[in-house]
């Protein structure tokens, strides 16, 4: 989102047309009459009598039954085989109009969108006609599996519009005759989908229609509606099933309104939400985190009803039924994973592969011992309440009447210290128990103290009181006396299940049920007389679920309402919407009642106060699997540091019951800094719950600006000010966000900073180049120290008394004579001239051809290895304990001239120079390093600025001999190594050369961000650097640690000494990443928690240089409640705006932000591809307990 016009269009002028077009084909069932260009009328002509065929054969059959020459059945027949015989031939002209190739023409247009649907029609049955007019199957299955269902389902819809049978109903003429013209045009809107053409649902499921699934959707329907008539004609005398046929019959021919309006769902989401609401309601269970769980979870939880109806003994019933119901509302399949993975474990396990630890393993086993325990009592309990007490109709002084006082008290308890754990009371009142302005981890937990052990005592109520209170009054019912029927069975095993499940409900329709028995003890009344306490409860259940819903439709309806009224860019076009609203408010209840009654979202079309009845759909609204796609982006990897953290905040918080009452279904918004966090509760069972956390963008564009400043002001308003009065009233109590509580989470705080000033500065960029030499020695020496040492060839035992050995390589000793422009000659490519003096000046000049006679020795070409000397590896190449005789040509080259590949060979001896400690070789830079791409005047002018001192204060400081007695002796007498300190004065001044170029001059910003992000300047060491990944490498960071050192010193203050900078650059190596943003580093470095993170950047709009910190720190999410059903509204409208009316512009009203609704938040949050949340995680369990 660039911007909020005010002028934005609900749908853009192409939109509109298109929508024009397509909804009336979605009406009639996909003939289209409308098409936005000029057709023959054959093609009119040919929709029409495809579109009547159904009437036709039906109508026949119809004629000859009312003239008595056919029975009903034989009409059925007869019409279905004549339909089934005409979905064949169609089936068969459109796979033969598809296989045949037939060159199509098309005449040049402007106008591109039209093109896509312009045809060019050559004849009435031309090729193209065909085409146009039925597309035909995808699937050869589909193509015989859709022509059967339209035979079946035109003979049963001409029996079940046989105008004798509707006269039977309603004995009616008029009536009759509009249910049969009415009723057949439903049939043929359904005939004509599922065979001809099938047009776009307004009910859009799936984003894509793999399996042609949709065909099938107006079918269906009529096949349930029928289904009820075969019912009511074999099954007689029943008076509510006739009852319920008349009313069908009515809505038949209102069926084609409720396909358009998108109100019944296609029939993946009617399956999925049918098990749901069965699982949830019949069965007692929760709906499921995936669709394979919500499969096997319905299938064990409908066998254990119907197990439990043949168990011949009322004791072993009530054990069952309290067994199952235990054992279902655990999480079964994570403690099969965990047990699994066990047995795996100790089955396979060897001594190389470490068993779990004991800590998980004893939590574990924890665990189990507790579940057993608990299912042990809750049996025994069962059982002796049941054989031992009495039966009686509850009263006064009954048993389950105690019981029912008991429960009664528990629930006002446990509402109580529910309540008090969250910061609102009902989320209109502040909760004075609730700590106050709370900002800071430490303040909060010192203040949390008291609500931390009333969560306990509310833990211990909940998961253990409560369940075996609520089994004693379930086994003292009377209706578990006698011989038990099926209501008996569904309504207990739902009862016994509750308990466990969903601890809090069950406890709240239990008291209800005990409540009313009461207040209504006579036997007279319906409810006593024909209901037994299973039914009651599952009763009480439906309706808390419904008027919940209601309740949180009615807030959504009139937050929408308030939202377009109180919306002044749009007042002028929402007024005359919020007044229809007002004056037909009755009907607009109607429609939430309807809605509520299906579970199915209210849908306010393109978030206006314009309501509609979305079709129903499953908890989890999207049919992907949770987790499986978002918007992977850079920013996501802090979502996936922050999870891990927040689920084990979140376990607290709502085992404390600090975020409300858990339900399947309930959505949660988390706030930190830049980061919104949406939290979706997925599955609830006893000690546990799944979500599905989500992470949206943290760019910061209009909108999402916008919506996350008012989200900022809630719960400032809530957690942050102060309030004089003790209940305060929650001023945002109209937004669809209710705070709740702040959790502690250890995540990364990001603070940005303006480095004008500090990089700038001449001065610190003057001490930024001695300090970048420190820095590289101390780096190089640390890598040195730590990296795997090449193994030696010799035994400790035969270099013993010697030397060892370093190989210089022999340098071009042709006379020259040195000239002052010796120092200027970088600015040549190509250096053809060396200087015949050492590159340090201290040891002495080799002559090629001449052999030396002090610490110089000529090696001809030799098989033996030479102790302390550095071998070199090519690509390809394995060391065989011994040294071939070109393997010496390969080793450390220092000063060496640039030779091409496959020259080396030709040198006839290798001199050698030796280190004067033994155990230098241990700190032997790697031989690539060591080669030479400066002339020799260049390097004496630079070693001058090498700090001898901090040299030798670095080595002595190393700890890399842990396994020799006198370590500082060693470190002393490597300290004294010239020939190893040559080396790294060679290879830090190297690098520091190739890090500022050919200019020597004092750096400016613009280079040092430049150097930071891995852009060097060009120079003669560049390619030599470069070569060397490795190097680079440290040479970059030791670039980058400089530069956090002179931020550091210019706000901390000076380094004093030695000692304290080696701390500094210590804890750079061990708590900070010091690099880019867009570095793959960058992010290992925040999933491993590193301490401290910094990135320099350059803000061109400001034109500053800035500085990223990210801190790890445990801090504060502020954490709320959204509305449920405002979310599932705006969801089913961004389903219904994308996949029907495919209104994708970027700027359209319905994702424009509003602080009331959230809407672009919302939108946001669902699921790709209509949403974009950049980060999604897979369904995480979380034990309350």
């Amino acid at each position: 989102m660039r911007r909020m016009s005010p002028d934005v269009p609900l749908l853009n002028d192409y939109k509109q047309d298109f929508f024009l077009k397509r909804f009336p084909q979605t009406v009639l069932g996909g003939p289209r009459f409308k098409l936005g260009y000029c057709a023959p009328p054959y093609i009119y002509v040919n929709q029409t009598v495809l579109f009547l065929m159904p009437w036709v054969w039906g109508g026949l059959g119809t004629l000859l039954y009312q003239l008595g020459i056919l029975e009903d059945y034989y009409t059925a027949a007869l019409s279905g085989g004549l339909m089934l015989f005409a979905a064949i031939i169609i089936q068969f002209i459109s796979l033969y109009a598809r296989n045949k190739s037939v060159t199509v023409e098309r005449m040049l247009t402007t106008d591109i969108l039209a093109e896509e649907d312009e045809h060019d029609f050559t004849s009435c049955a031309g090729t193209e006609t065909i085409k146009f007019l039925i597309p035909g199957k995808k699937y050869i299955a589909n193509t015989v599996l859709h022509s059967f269902l339209a035979g079946l389902m035109c003979g049963l819809g001409t029996w079940y519009l046989l105008p004798n049978r509707i006269s039977l109903l309603y004995g009616s003429t008029g009536g009759t005759v509009l249910l049969f013209v009415f009723g057949w045009m439903t049939l043929c809107i359904g005939e004509y989908s599922l065979i001809v053409n099938t047009a776009a649902e307004t009910a859009t499921f799936q984003t894509q229609d793999t399996y042609e699934i949709t065909p099938l959707m107006r079918p269906l329907y009529i096949f349930l509606f029928v289904s009820v008539d075969l019912a009511h004609r074999f099954l007689v005398n029943i008076p509510a099933l006739e009852q319920v046929n008349q009313i069908l019959h009515i809505l038949f021919i209102f069926l084609p309104f409720l396909w358009a309006l998108g109100t019944l769902p296609p029939p993946d989401s009617l399956f999925l939400w049918a098990m749901e609401q069965v699982l949830e309601f019949g069965l007692g269970g929760s709906s499921m985190s995936t669709h394979l769980r919500l499969l096997i979870m319905f299938i064990i939880s409908a066998g254990t009803a119907v197990t439990s109806y043949f168990i011949p003994s009322t004791v072993g019933v009530v054990l069952f039924m309290t067994a199952l119901g235990f054992l279902l509302s655990l999480n079964l399949s994570d403690m099969c994973l965990v047990f699994k993975h066990s047995v795996t474990r100790h089955r396979v396990g060897t001594k190389s592969k470490a068993l779990p630890s004991g800590s998980e393993k004893q939590f574990t086993w924890k665990e189990c011992l507790f579940y057993i325990i608990i299912l042990v009592l809750a049996l025994i309990e069962t059982s002796l309440l049941h054989h031992f007490a009495g039966f009686s109709q509850i009263s006064k002084n009954s048993p389950q009447a105690v019981v029912g006082y008991v429960l009664m008290i528990l629930l006002i308890i446990l509402w109580i210290l529910r309540e008090i754990q969250s910061v609102c009371i009902f989320g209109i009142f502040r909760n004075p128990f609730y700590p106050k302005d709370v900002q800071t981890v430490t303040l909060f937990l010192e203040k949390r103290t008291r609500l931390v052990k009333i969560g306990v005592v509310r833990r211990i109520l909940l998961n253990l009181v409560s369940p075996f209170a609520m089994i004693a009054f379930l086994s003292l019912d009377s209706s578990l006396q006698g011989l038990h029927s099926v209501s008996v069975s569904i309504g207990f095993t739902r009862a016994f299940r509750m308990v466990w499940q969903h601890t809090e409900n069950a406890l709240l329709e239990t008291v209800i049920v005990s409540v009313v028995h009461l207040f209504i003890s006579s036997t007279d009344v319906w409810w006593n007389r024909s209901v037994d306490t299973g039914i009651r409860l599952l009763l009480v259940g439906i309706m808390r679920d419904r008027l919940i819903q209601f309740i949180s439709k009615l807030q959504f309806a009139v937050t929408v309402l308030l939202a377009s009224w109180t919306e002044k860019k749009r007042r002028k076009s929402t007024t005359t919407l919020c007044i229809l609203n007002i004056v037909f408010s009755p009907f607009v209840l109607v429609f939430i009642i309807f809605s509520t009654l299906l579970s199915s979202p209210l849908l306010p079309l393109f978030t206006l106060p314009l309501f509609l009845v979305g079709f129903p759909r499953p908890v989890q609204i999207w049919p992907g699997a949770v987790g499986t796609a978002a918007c992977v982006c850079a920013d996501t990897v802090y979502y996936d540091q922050m999870v891990p953290g927040l689920t084990t905040a979140l376990q607290a918080a709502m085992a404390a019951g600090s975020l409300g009452l858990l339900l399947p279904g309930s959505h949660y918004l988390g706030r930190f800094q830049d980061r919104l966090i949406w939290i979706m509760i997925l599955e609830c069972g006893y000690t546990y719950c799944c979500i599905n956390i989500k992470g949206l963008e943290l760019q910061e564009t209009s909108c999402h600006t916008a919506e996350a400043q008012r989200v900022d002001e809630v719960f400032q308003s809530a957690f942050e000010q102060e309030y004089s009065r003790v209940c305060s009233i929650n001023e945002h109590f109209g937004n669809v966000l209710t705070p709740y509580s702040v959790l502690p989470v250890k995540l990364y705080s990001d603070a940005r900073n303006v480095l004008s000033g500090i990089i700038d500065s001449h001065d610190n960029l003057k001490e930024f180049k001695g300090d970048l030499i420190k820095v590289l020695v101390w780096i190089l020496l640390q890598y040195c120290s730590r990296r795997p040492h090449v193994q030696e060839v010799v035994h400790k035992t035969e270099n013993k008394g010697q030397a060892s050995l370093i190989i210089l390589p022999a340098l071009n000793t042709s006379p020259q004579t040195q000239t002052p422009e010796d120092s200027d000659s970088l600015n040549s490519e190509i250096l053809d001239d060396w200087s015949d003096d050492n590159v340090f000046g201290d040891e002495p000049t080799i002559r090629k051809g001449k052999e030396e006679k002090d610490q110089l020795k000529v090696v001809p070409g030799v098989n033996f290895p030479i102790p302390g000397s550095v071998e070199s590896q090519g690509i390809g190449e394995h060391s065989g304990g011994t040294v071939p005789e070109n393997s010496l040509y390969k080793s450390v080259i220092l000063g060496y001239p640039v030779v091409d590949k496959g020259k080396q060979k030709d040198v006839a001896y290798i001199p050698l120079v030796e280190f004067s400690c033994s155990h230098s070789h241990l700190l032997r830079l790697p031989e690539e390093w060591t080669s030479s791409c400066l002339p020799n005047s260049k390097m004496r002018e630079m070693s001058s600025l090498f700090p001898e001192e901090w040299y030798q204060f670095v080595l002595k400081q190393l700890e890399c001999f842990h396994s020799e007695e006198n370590t500082s002796s060693v470190l002393e007498e490597i300290a004294k190594d010239r020939v190893l300190k040559d080396f790294y004065v060679h290879a830090v001044m190297t690098c520091y050369f190739s890090l500022f170029g050919v200019d020597n001059m004092v750096p400016s910003p613009g280079h040092i961000l430049r150097v930071y992000s891995g852009v060097l300047p060009w120079s003669l060491a560049l390619d030599w650097l470069t070569e060397k990944p490795e190097l680079f490498q440290l040479a970059l960071k030791a670039f980058r640690y400089t530069l956090k050192l002179m931020i550091d010193k210019a706000s901390l203050g000076p380094i004093e000494d030695f000692k304290e900078l080696t701390n500094c650059l210590e804890e750079y190596e061990t708590d900070w990443y010091i690099g880019l943003v867009s570095d793959e580093k960058w992010k290992e470095a925040i999933l491993q928690e590193k301490p401290y993170l910094f990135s320099l950047g350059y803000d061109p709009n400001m034109g500053v240089y800035t500085g990223r910190v990210l801190t790890l720190q445990e801090l504060l999410i502020q954490v709320g409640k959204l509305n449920a059903e405002a979310v599932k509204g705006q969801w089913a409208n961004l389903s219904w705006e994308l996949l029907y009316a495919t209104n994708d512009d970027e700027e359209r009203y319905s994702i424009q932000a509003h602080p009331l609704l959230l809407r672009n938040l919302t939108v946001q949050a669902a699921d790709p591809p209509l949403g974009y949340p950049i980060y999604s995680s897979k369904p995480l369990h979380i034990h309350l307990y």
